[in-house]
């Protein structure tokens, strides 16, 4: 079965990026000249994903502007005759059909998914996490959906590898290589932020997933996990013990913008990437070295 719909849970409260965000839903910082969420959305579309269901919090009202229709702005750009912007600024208004679920209580990202329960219904669905940005060819939502059709729509976690030092800032898979198919595994488990010698794998899971309307059930039976939370984690390990969870290696560079470091290296390769800002920040980046080198 096609997967038509996008779970993107952003109802955080960004407290790494205080104060911008006092006032700013995180999602809304710019990485150069687009919100963070806004490459998460267009991944979501070009896989060909056709509503997009926000699990978002009192405050975050300015994401669901941003995708909607700004005619008073659009009529503006217009008569200035400014077409070019007026062009990219409707058709963001026109990207996908947006739905917003409120979660009254931020515990966890089982229990915001579960908050979407009603919307997604009986049909397979994907989640993208709002401050995860992975930029490759093929979108890795896509990656991910063509697994979970190849393997009669099973359960299928995108991961990607990291360093062994490393297996403790990450939910870790364990699991056995399907045959033929050197990019996918049969999932038997996932460790929440394991030691680095305790870590079955060093295959992470960043934020992509293809789920079943069965997670929902899953969801409602785990209790709660770390920190007080229902853990996503938690449900798909009992999934995975009847079969059918699914990890694949998707290609493509992600991006951590969720904290200030990762931030600023998403900015900076974006721009770098930039037919229209790279020469901008080459130029930066040349003056700023030749003054840390006299220093």
């Amino acid at each position: 079965m096609k997967v038509k719909t996008a779970v993107i849970p952003i109802a955080g409260k960004g407290t790494r990026f205080l104060p911008a965000t006092k006032q700013i839903p995180k999602e809304m910082i710019p990485i150069v000249d687009k919100p963070m969420v806004h490459y998460v959305v267009e991944e979501a579309v070009e896989a060909g994903i056709e509503q997009i269901v926000f699990v978002t919090s009192t405050g975050k009202e300015q994401i669901e502007n941003y995708f909607d229709r700004n005619c008073e702005l659009e009529s503006f750009l217009l008569q200035n005759g400014k077409e070019e912007l007026y062009e990219k600024i409707k058709s963001i208004g026109q990207m996908t059909e947006v739905i917003t679920v409120r979660q009254k209580e931020q515990l966890g990202l089982g229990h915001a998914i579960a908050c979407a329960a009603p919307i997604v219904g009986h049909d397979p669905f994907a989640v993208l996490l709002g401050d995860d940005i992975v930029l490759s060819e093929k979108p890795v939502i896509k990656q991910l959906c063509e697994v979970h059709e190849n393997y009669q729509s099973g359960t299928v976690i995108g991961v990607m590898e990291v360093d062994r030092k490393e297996t403790d800032k990450y939910g870790i898979i364990s699991g056995s290589v399907l045959d033929g198919d050197p990019k996918t595994y049969t999932m038997d488990s996932m460790v929440e932020k394991p030691k680095p010698s305790e870590a079955p794998t060093c295959l992470a899971t960043p934020g992509r997933y293809i789920l079943n309307p069965d997670i929902f059930q899953a969801l409602s039976e785990i209790p709660k996990g770390a920190g007080g939370e229902y853990q996503l984690t938690d449900a798909i390990n009992l999934l995975a013990k009847d079969g059918g969870v699914y990890a694949h290696i998707f290609d493509g560079d992600r991006f951590d913008a969720g904290n200030i470091p990762g931030y600023l290296r998403a900015t900076v390769e974006f721009a770098l990437r930039s037919s229209e800002f790279r020469s901008d920040m080459e130029k930066i980046i040349v003056e700023k070295f030749s003054e840390i080198r006299k220093s």
